[in-house]
């Protein structure tokens, strides 16, 4: 549902237009120095500055209104909030009769039979994952020393960024992205196989992020293309330190003390105004739309601090385990 974890754990509620957005964590230790301000500097590059990012300006301030005390969390559950600005709602108003294509506009009318919000996408918009870098905040504090950090390597398949977001941009279309995480600095140990390996929970919060459709770790796809031979790691101590790094970082589901590297896929954004085949649903005729409102044409150039957030919360979480 909207919940994840086991002992670090998070729910997330709200929806793009609605009051307010929020997170609520569950299971954070008591004792954890974190005061309003250290919000802000994930929070700042999450918002949209980069030519080819959404003209919506959220201020993005976190209201926590459960949880600290005199800047320590209390270990009750940690309440923190957004208010929702920025807003353009009348934008949306096609959006409930037709449906954008790549959108989950469809398919949430179809689930929930036309009760949904369906401005600015609801529940199902990247406007949920302000509240999900909050909840990163917390979690690097509790990995620390390991540090997490996440970058885009290119889009539209090239390097040349700022080429690729103006080619997209005069054809009024979208691209998509690259974007790779790296950690560093975490013991050997973490992960709980079969199914609570490492990848297998940090794919699936990854793909909860909206625009994620792919996740390689290591050398990911291209160990398909490997011998044996080429694709071991060399152990050359027995603390783990290898020669090279192919696995990732992860042997077995379980950390190996090495770097830990990931590339997720992200999609091009949906919302463009390139005119595109739909269906009205009041009638059932085809109809051609042309994207109203104000989107990212490469929303793969915010990905990285919510990515960062996603891989602190999932291994906060393993962090936990066996002290509590």
């Amino acid at each position: 549902m909207n919940s994840f974890g086991r002992f670090f754990r998070i729910s997330l509620f709200g929806e793009s237009h609605g009051k307010n957005i929020g997170i609520t964590i569950d299971g954070c230790p008591a004792g954890v120095p974190i005061s309003e301000k250290d919000f802000t500097p994930d929070l700042k590059r999450r918002q949209a500055k980069a030519k080819g990012t959404t003209l919506r300006r959220e201020p993005d301030f976190p209201k926590v209104i459960s949880g600290i005390f005199n800047n320590r969390t209390t270990g009750a559950p940690l309440t923190i909030i957004f208010e929702n600005q920025d807003l353009r709602s009348e934008d949306y108003d096609a959006a409930k009769d037709l449906p954008r294509p790549g959108h989950a506009d469809l398919v949430v009318h179809q689930k929930y039979r036309g009760f949904n919000d369906y401005r600015g996408s609801g529940h199902f918009s990247g406007r949920l994952t302000a509240p999900l870098v909050a909840a990163g905040v917390v979690a690097k504090k509790l990995i620390s020393p390991a540090t997490v950090c996440a970058t885009v390597t290119e889009v539209g398949g090239s390097r040349d960024i700022e080429k690729a977001v103006n080619s997209a941009l005069q054809k009024d279309d979208s691209i998509g992205g690259i974007v790779e995480c790296r950690t560093t600095g975490l013991p050997a140990g973490w992960g709980e196989p079969f199914f609570d390996s490492v990848e297998s929970q940090i794919s699936h919060l990854a793909f909860a992020v909206p625009g994620i459709k792919g996740i390689e770790f290591g050398s990911g796809f291209a160990c398909s293309r490997m011998t044996g031979s080429e694709c071991n790691d060399i152990i050359l101590d027995k603390s783990g330190k290898t020669e090279t790094n192919h696995s990732g970082g992860i042997n077995g589901g379980i950390t190996n003390s090495n770097e830990m590297v990931f590339r997720t896929a992200v999609k091009p954004p949906s919302s463009i105004k390139k005119e595109q085949e739909t269906v009205n649903l009041i009638t059932g005729k085809p109809e051609t739309i042309s994207v109203k409102g104000r989107h990212d044409a490469c929303i793969a150039l915010r990905l990285p601090v919510i990515i960062e957030a996603v891989t602190a919360v999932v291994l906060a979480d393993f962090s936990l385990i066996g002290q509590i």
